[in-house]
């Protein structure tokens, strides 16, 4: 006799020998056990690789799709309805070796009528990349800040914890405002918003999570989700703080 069958023998044999009730609860347990490791699998093949580009029109959001996917701007592009969408491996990581794991890439345009969309939007993410015009930046401080706010209080956004990277664009223009300015009054505004929307009745902000500390000035710390601040220039190409944090969100 080989010693695998006297293996299987001792083991057929120390079966016999135990109570009934108990194989039912290893059996039970193993089931529970593969069934859950079968699912944490799953789900973590499932995250999600799509990044939004979101904005006001004429922050740069589509030059940066085309920096990301291409290494050009492309300029001369026109402003659209439709969102760009594109699944592709980013094009700074063309000549690396190895298996590269391609982001979706998602422009949404920034007009107005898409906003009722956003849960939609939202609701696949990895992360969100807001791009703020920073030649333009004051003209437009107020609307950016609506845009924002509606993004940070959706709840698909606090429960997810959704990390969004606020990033100033045109950064290599000389009249260009820092970084930290713009942070500052987004920061601001964003809490004048908050102020207004305290006192609209709770049933009709139902989707909306009411964030900050209550008696204190807002600031981006206060949010659920990790928000980062970053400069960028799509027309250059300097976008190395992008894809850093596009690839945190996605790994190779």
């Amino acid at each position: 006799m080989s010693a695998m069958e006297q293996w299987r023998q001792q083991i057929e044999e120390w079966v016999r020998q135990q109570p009934i009730e108990q194989l039912y609860v290893a059996v039970a347990v193993l089931v529970f056990t593969l069934t859950f490791f079968g699912l944490f699998r799953m789900l973590r093949r499932s995250k999600s690789k799509t990044v939004w580009l979101a904005g006001l029109s004429g922050s740069g959001k589509t030059v940066l799709f085309y920096q990301l996917r291409d290494g050009s701007p492309h300029l001369g592009a026109v402003t659209s309805m439709e969102p760009n969408d594109g699944t592709f491996v980013l094009h700074f990581e063309l000549e690396k070796k190895g298996k590269l794991n391609p982001v979706r890439l998602v422009d949404v345009p920034g007009h107005s009528q898409l906003r009722p969309k956003l849960d939609e939007f939202l609701l696949h993410a990895a992360g969100v990349i807001f791009v703020v015009d920073s030649l333009e930046f004051l003209p437009n401080c107020r609307a950016a800040a609506e845009y924002l706010y509606d993004i940070l209080t959706k709840m698909t956004v606090v429960k997810q914890r959704i990390p969004i990277l606020i990033l100033c664009n045109k950064a290599d223009k000389v009249t260009a405002h820092s970084k930290e300015f713009i942070r500052k009054q987004l920061e601001k505004e964003i809490d004048k918003l908050r102020a207004l929307r305290s006192d609209i009745p709770t049933a009709d902000l139902a989707s909306e999570y009411k964030f900050g500390v209550p008696g204190e000035a807002f600031n981006f710390s206060h949010c659920r989700n990790m928000v980062t601040v970053a400069e960028a220039s799509g027309l250059t190409g300097e976008i190395s703080q992008v894809e850093q944090f596009i690839r945190e969100l996605v790994k190779p």
